[in-house]
This record gives structure tokens, sequence and C-alpha cells, in this order.
């Protein structure tokens, strides 16, 4: 299974918080490896991936996912679509031409985030959260304040790894049911923000984004399972 594409759950032993960390290289490699994408939507996949990802682990229910972006821009349409087993897919719809430096709202124009979760048992699931902040990581943490009303930060991170694509992030959650500080998740979210592109991307050397947040915040983490590993799904 690929290396550099793995998901980890932790818990800060002394908060109620939890926190999913994702790194994707070779799956993200295989859904760009067919289409001429010009970077910006490049981009925009890999922080798709890497959303999705993170949102199978933080949401955990049987079946599949998919998140996508709509609207009446040049790239009018990206998704990814997944599962609970970190199977992934994805593809993008360009329909005008993409402006170099473009950010996600120059590429979407005026459009919204849908989620759609359809569990292999029960009824199936759809939120559409509208285009309003300037990332797709602002845009789901207004998703998890609206249906979960859980405080929630998303921090993803896209570059290269070895000359390659590759994208990495993280989501700290307060724990359901739990009595935590304000001040605390502030912190370790403002500590999360300070990490560079490379280092979410690239968890093959010595030092890991946990480690990183562990040293700045002074207390211990401690796993919340095994690591899983992602793959493209046919």
């Amino acid at each position: 299974m690929p290396q550099h594409d793995q998901l980890h759950r932790y818990l800060f032993e002394n908060f109620a918080v939890r926190g999913e960390l994702v790194t994707v290289s070779e799956t993200l490699q295989q859904i760009l490896e067919n289409h001429d994408y010009p970077q910006p939507v490049k981009n925009v996949l890999a922080e798709l991936l890497v959303a999705t990802s993170l949102l199978t682990a933080t949401l955990k229910f049987d079946g599949d996912i998919t998140v996508q972006l709509q609207g009446d821009g040049p790239m009018n349409l990206a998704v990814i679509n997944g599962n609970n087993n970190q199977q992934m897919r994805g593809v993008a719809r360009v329909q005008g031409e993409i402006p170099e430096n473009a950010d996600l709202k120059t590429l979407v124009g005026n459009g919204y985030v849908v989620i759609t979760i359809t569990p292999s048992e029960g009824e199936r699931y759809q939120g559409v959260v509208g285009l309003e902040g300037d990332t797709l990581a602002a845009c789901l943490e207004d998703y998890f304040m609206r249906s979960e009303q859980l405080p929630t930060r998303l921090f993803i991170r896209t570059g290269d790894v070895d000359g390659k694509p590759a994208a990495g992030g993280m989501l700290l959650q307060v724990m359901p049911a739990q009595n935590a500080q304000q001040d605390d998740f502030d912190h370790l979210a403002t500590l999360t923000e300070t990490i560079k592109n490379r280092r979410t991307a690239d968890l093959t050397g010595k030092r890991s984004v946990v480690a990183f947040v562990s040293r700045r915040r002074g207390d211990g983490l401690r796993s919340a399972g095994c690591g899983v590993q992602m793959h493209l799904l046919a």
C-alpha cells in the first residue's frame, strides 16, 4: 500500500480535543496522472482529497462519501468520492481559462460545497454549504458548526515530495459531551497553523507534525487507533 498515504487519529491527553492527520501522495498522483489540469485545479483536487479523508475518519460511518465543489466559474465542478476504507477517486471539470494564480473563488465562482454521505445501512444525508469562506477548509469548518455544533479547525496544505504532488492536513475538534476549554482549543489550533506546507505534506522525515505540535504545546499525545492507509478506488 502507498507509503505516503496514511491517516492517523490522535488525542491530546490533557484536553478534550481529538485530531486527525492525513498525508496523501500516491493516491493523489493516480487521480491526476491522466488529466492535464492547470496547477490551481490540481491544488483544489489535492485539498478535496485531504478533506474527504479527514471527514471520513471524523464522521465515523460505513459507506460512501462525496465532497464536491460546484459553481459557475471556469472550474465548475471538482469532486472526490471515497468510502470508510479510505478508497478514493476524483475528477474536475474545466470549462474556461484558468488564471495561473487563481484562488478558490476565482475557480468556482458563485458556488457551494456539497457533502453527501451514503451509509451502508440507513438513510442518505446531504449537507450544502455556501462558498463563503476564502478556502475549502474555512467552508468545511462552517459545515461542522452548522451540522454538529462542534468547534472544528482544518488545516490543509499542498506541495510536493521528491518532485511529486503531495498534500497533507490536520483536523482538530472538541470532543462531543466534553467540557473543553475554548482557550485550550484555540491555542492548539494556533500552534497547528504555524506548520509550514512541506512539513504537513511530508511526514517521512524525523520531525512529524504530531511531534511538532506536541513539543510546542508541552503536552503528550496518544494514539486513538492504528494508522490507516489510503489507495485509489478503481
